[in-house]
């Protein structure tokens, strides 16, 4: 198959998406599926809480939304413009995480558009909503049904590896797949700067940064640092409009922890009946926790990004990524900033 039917796939995957992210209702053929077939889809998102209580509706559109943004033909043309389509494909295994919806898209995308076979294996905590969308890009281009496996159990014989997963899955990964040509991911957060300037607009959209997916993901600010004068209730207000996230059991069950154990420990917080924030100089902090430390300088910022360059995805703030679009990166944007065309291009010699 030629790289252009692979982007005319993902092209109508990303209208069937956009279609899916803003009505209710079937708006006929021009999404690729009969009226069935996306009430269907309807229902697979809707059920998505069954499955995983961390994934609601509303979040799982709100990753189905970026990715009908993203699979346009320019945007998929532009990233993959400078990769040709290999002629000696190789089997790609991507194992997935699954602590957000669809978490491993971009690697299953960076496999096929780079003219490889992706062999997935699925997380149990997102193991649905994939395949629902494989089955329609296997529809409309049926070539791809050869290159496409997706299994939630032994993996198939492979050449490479990708896989993704917390720090300790890292050992599993090297015992199971050092072996192997392999791109390990690990955990990494994200991180927003604040000068003081920001208007009410942009701290609620770091709101956004914060709360998407209830902090889940890799992408999901959990520290900020502040100017020395900075006050902190201009943050409490500026996110007052995501308080409905208490009521979300999960999230409520982790803020009704983590403020008892610290204040049984006697450290202090700040507390404003939805997320607490903790001064500390740590990174990552806990969900429905953000972690904060003031600074006086510039040099200061530098010397704090420098020090946890290893463990940021993201950073945000005037000068940065913009309030409210951590979750939004472009596809030249790389999971721990390497750059998975590179590295799948490297595979064509061995």
């Amino acid at each position: 198959m030629k790289k252009e039917q692979l982007i005319a796939a993902f092209v109508q995957l990303g209208k069937l998406m956009e279609q899916l992210s803003v009505t209710e209702e079937w708006s006929g053929f021009e999404t690729g599926v009969t009226k069935a077939e996306f009430e269907k889809l309807k229902e697979i998102i809707e059920r998505q809480f069954v499955y995983n209580g961390w994934f609601t509706k509303e979040n799982v559109l709100v990753a189905i939304s970026a990715w009908g943004e993203l699979l346009q033909e320019k945007n998929l043309t532009d990233w993959s413009g400078n990769y040709s389509f290999s002629n000696s494909p190789k089997k790609i295994a991507v194992i997935m995480a699954g602590n957000i919806p669809l978490v491993g898209f971009h690697d299953f995308l960076s496999v096929l558009i780079s003219g490889n076979y992706v062999a997935a294996k699925l997380s149990s905590e997102d193991q649905t909503l994939l395949p629902a969308f494989v089955d329609c890009l296997v529809k409309w281009e049926p070539a791809l049904k050869e290159r496409i496996e997706l299994t939630t159990s032994r993996l198939p014989a492979f050449d490479a590896v990708i896989a993704t997963g917390s720090n300790n899955s890292m050992q599993h990964f090297k015992d199971y797949f050092g072996k192997y040509p392999h791109l390990f991911r690990r955990n990494r957060t994200s991180v927003a700067i604040l000068d003081g300037s920001e208007t009410e607009q942009e701290i609620k959209d770091l709101g956004k940064d914060i709360f998407s997916y209830y902090g889940l993901g890799c992408r999901n600010v959990t520290h900020l640092m502040i100017p020395d004068s900075f006050e902190l209730k201009r943050f409490f207000e500026g996110v007052f409009s995501f308080s409905d996230v208490i009521y979300h059991k999960k999230y409520g069950n982790n803020y009704d922890y983590n403020k008892a154990v610290y204040l049984m420990n006697k450290m202090e917080l700040l507390d404003n009946n939805f997320v607490l924030l903790r001064e500390s100089e740590d990174l990552f902090s806990p969900i429905s926790m953000i972690h904060y430390h003031r600074y006086s300088t510039k040099e200061e910022i530098d010397a704090y990004l420098v020090k946890h360059e290893k463990d940021i995805q993201a950073i945000v703030g005037k000068g940065y990524i913009d309030f409210g679009q951590a979750q939004c990166p472009a596809l030249d944007v790389y999971a721990d900033n390497t750059n998975t065309l590179d590295w799948l291009k490297e595979l064509e010699g061995i």
